[in-house]
């Protein structure tokens, strides 16, 4: 099985400035866009695809992943990937079944997971987003 390298979010960042080609996957669901807000790589210049790794509310793998992802990225898939979720637990699997994926394909692709996430983990008072991860990190996200 391929292996996913574990970054934090401003190496993921500095990897996307330093990488034009690079394009960051949120992998969240469309509640957590909407309401979270998502990561802003326009003034990089990098794509970001917005794919859910798990469908709300039922939480199930939405079997269409590679699909959609391929989709939104007009049919190539790039030789780096970023992955993001919420902490890091479900960008890191949709990182393991594209790296497979294109691995099977005879494609080495790097898949890289940003392993605090958007959010990170819960502060003392139970609040996400003040600890470690994207929005912690003071990098740039919007509403959408």
């Amino acid at each position: 099985m391929p292996q996913i390298e574990q970054m934090k979010p401003q190496d993921a960042y500095d990897t996307l400035r330093s990488n034009p080609a690079a394009v960051l996957v949120d992998v969240r669901t469309q509640a957590e866009w909407n309401f979270v807000g998502i990561p802003d790589t326009r003034e990089l210049g990098n794509a970001i695809a917005l794919v859910q790794w798990m469908q709300f509310p039922d939480m199930a793998v939405n079997s269409a992943f590679s699909q959609e992802l391929t989709q939104q990225l007009g049919g190539e898939i790039p030789d780096t990937l970023l992955f993001i979720c919420r902490s890091g637990a479900r960008s890191h699997n949709a990182a393991q079944m594209i790296a497979q994926q294109m691995s099977d394909a005879g494609r080495d692709i790097r898949c890289i997971n940003v392993a605090e996430g958007f959010e990170g983990d819960l502060d003392p008072s139970a609040h996400r987003g003040h600890v470690n991860g994207w929005k912690a990190a003071a990098l740039p996200w919007r509403q959408t």
